[in-house]
């Protein structure tokens, strides 16, 4: 991380419960600080534009495609990412399921694919199918044609429903 210089814009936020106090260039998206000076690489850079869905994460509660957000945008922002869903028990109920109901394929979406449905049921923990297609939308997979992420999505809300939290 940079010491503060003319160029330089300095932004305070958390990222999976660590604090970060960080001086970096105006023109960085979230994605870009994340990934190259955080080192944080499961939110991925697919689209560029906040179409794809690859780079979700949640911030402030909310999934948000990080990719096209600039990095002033999270100064006291509280953000959650795929490497910070694991806890103390292992995995989270959503990656258990991703990986038992073979949601995962390329894998290249599924750190978004994830974080989106962390936050539909974080939001609404009874979500019913077609709210989690509806709350997916914007996600893209080109390899499992999203079956298999919906009934991973639902057998992880139904095990976190019976008290399964990570």
């Amino acid at each position: 991380m940079r010491t503060a210089d003319v160029n330089t814009i300095n932004v305070a936020f958390e990222v999976n419960g660590k604090p970060y106090n960080i001086h970096v260039e105006p023109h960085k998206t979230i994605l870009e600080v994340l990934r190259d000076d955080l080192n944080l690489t499961g939110a991925k850079q697919g689209c560029e534009d906040g179409n794809c869905g690859a780079c979700t994460i949640i911030m402030n509660g909310k999934a948000v495609k990080c990719c096209s957000l600039l990095i002033g945008q999270a100064r006291d922002a509280t953000i959650i990412t795929i490497e910070g869903l694991e806890g103390d028990n292992g995995l989270h109920p959503l990656q258990k399921a991703f990986i038992d109901h073979f949601a995962i394929q390329c894998g290249f979406c599924t750190p978004g694919m994830i974080m989106a449905a962390k936050a539909i049921l974080d939001e609404n923990p009874n979500a019913t199918e077609d709210d989690i297609r509806e709350g997916m939308h914007g996600n893209l997979c080109r390899c499992t044609g999203y079956v298999k992420i919906v009934e991973a999505v639902e057998a992880a809300r139904d095990q976190m429903l019976a008290g399964g939290k990570a």
